[in-house]
């Protein structure tokens, strides 16, 4: 299994990353059933082997990742953060969605599992900027990209079709200046002027 660890030097985190595989299929959509009703109207998952597998088969490709966040000695899947339209050259971003599950939802997983997605993505990943657009009211969504370290840069009406109508978000976003990371060399990609 590919897990990434804690970026604490102690490592005292509670959680790690690994990336979404074929075998997660069973608790995976187990988990989506018993969450059902914390995801609607914000995210929709996949519910059917056939769409777990089409989910899956998304994010093998390079502009996507899918990293579940799991709970450190027991291995239970707590959440799931994607880094979504990755664009390389000039601008070095990726977009970030997520959902924690029911089970482990309100203790914090997920905000130490974001972090530990920032550092990957800054670090390994080398982007330069990551974006989230969150739904107004969804105040726990906000909260957590605002604890992570992300800052708020404004509003977008009509912006993502979501729960069958195109729906108003907050942008909310980060950069690697923003934080203490690693110091890596430029993605290949970027030009040098």
């Amino acid at each position: 299994m590919d897990f990434f660890q804690d970026a604490r030097s102690d490592g005292s985190g509670r959680v790690s990353l690994r990336h979404l595989a074929g075998r997660d299929q069973d608790e995976f959509l187990g988990l989506v059933g018993a969450s059902a009703e914390l995801h609607r109207p914000w995210v929709s998952l996949p519910s059917t082997p056939e769409q777990f597998q089409d989910y899956v088969r998304r994010y093998a490709r390079p502009d996507e990742e899918s990293l579940l966040v799991c709970v450190r000695g027991s291995g239970e899947i707590a959440g799931v953060i994607n880094v979504n339209s990755i664009i390389r050259g000039r601008f070095q971003s990726g977009s970030v969605t997520y959902a924690a599950f029911a089970p482990s939802a309100g203790k914090g997983y997920m905000r130490e599992g974001l972090a530990l997605v920032v550092r990957y993505a800054f670090e390994q990943l080398r982007l330069h900027r990551l974006e989230a657009q969150i739904q107004p009211g969804n105040y726990a969504s906000i909260e957590l990209v605002r604890r992570v370290g992300f800052r708020s840069e404004g509003y977008s009406p009509e912006l993502l079709y979501i729960d069958g109508a195109w729906r108003d978000h907050e942008r909310w976003a980060i950069t690697n200046t923003m934080i203490d990371v690693a110091p890596t060399p430029p993605h290949p990609t970027l030009p040098e002027r």
